[in-house]
């Protein structure tokens, strides 16, 4: 780049993921892939280097029907945790984030894959999260709403439960589809947004105790590599 070029926010996050995928993935890694606008060039980049014959052996899972797409147009062998040939352990997964602190936690879910992504991260040695430099803030859920699975049957109990931690709650509401966003797993999304800073790492745990709650978008328990793209086309690794 000329010193007086920027990218925009769909380069860096781009960036980030060539970065990480380049500098992370290896022959014959059992690979999760994530989900959302800043994974999915990450995926496409594992797809190409496929094609190109720079990588070999990948064995990858997909944390969402959008990245099984994306896998299938690529040629990215596909199996799920269960497969015998991945055995329920993977190598490392590499994912976006909507939100990142200055611990590395994070918060995931805009795309509504939160709990694959969650189940897929957790199952992982290594663990990478891409970003552009838009995504970093010193306090989780005050900006970005926090996502939280619950099942249908828990709309409002669960809801009056958040309310009642000080947290303003709302469903998730679908785009070019009447009614709430449903998930991969037939639940619905609460987005949540704290009015105080809150301890991420503890709220990991004390949420998933809501009856009704299936999970929830802060991830803390496997603090990430932190891909951070630039946009004067550097990248930041934390």
């Amino acid at each position: 780049m000329r010193y007086d070029e920027v990218m925009d926010q769909k380069e860096m996050k781009a960036l980030a993921g060539r970065t990480a995928v380049e500098r992370l993935v290896k022959n014959g890694m059992k690979l999760g892939l994530g989900t959302g606008s800043t994974a999915i060039p990450a995926v496409s980049h594992v797809g190409l280097l496929i094609q190109q014959g720079k990588l070999s052996g990948i064995k990858a899972v997909a944390t969402s029907f959008q990245t099984t797409m994306e896998c299938e147009k690529w040629g990215i062998p596909l199996y799920t945790l269960n497969a015998k040939e991945i055995d329920g352990k993977l190598d490392l997964t590499i994912d976006g984030a909507d939100e990142v602190d200055p611990r590395k936690f994070c918060i995931k879910g805009g795309g509504g894959a939160l709990l694959l992504e969650k189940i897929i991260a957790y199952a992982s040695a290594s663990y990478a999260i891409v970003v552009d430099d838009s995504k970093l803030v010193e306090h989780l859920a005050l900006k970005f709403p926090l996502p939280i699975e619950v099942i249908p049957a828990a709309r409002v109990t669960a809801a009056k439960t958040l309310s009642s931690m000080g947290a303003e709650v709302t469903v998730r509401e679908a785009l070019r589809k009447a009614g709430p966003v449903i998930t991969d797993n037939g639940n619905i999304l609460l987005d949540v947004l704290f009015k105080e800073p809150v301890d991420p790492s503890i709220l990991e745990a004390e949420l998933n105790c809501i009856p009704g709650v299936v999970e929830n978008g802060f991830f803390t328990r496997l603090p990430p590599s932190v891909f951070i793209g630039h946009s004067d086309g550097s990248v930041e690794i934390r």
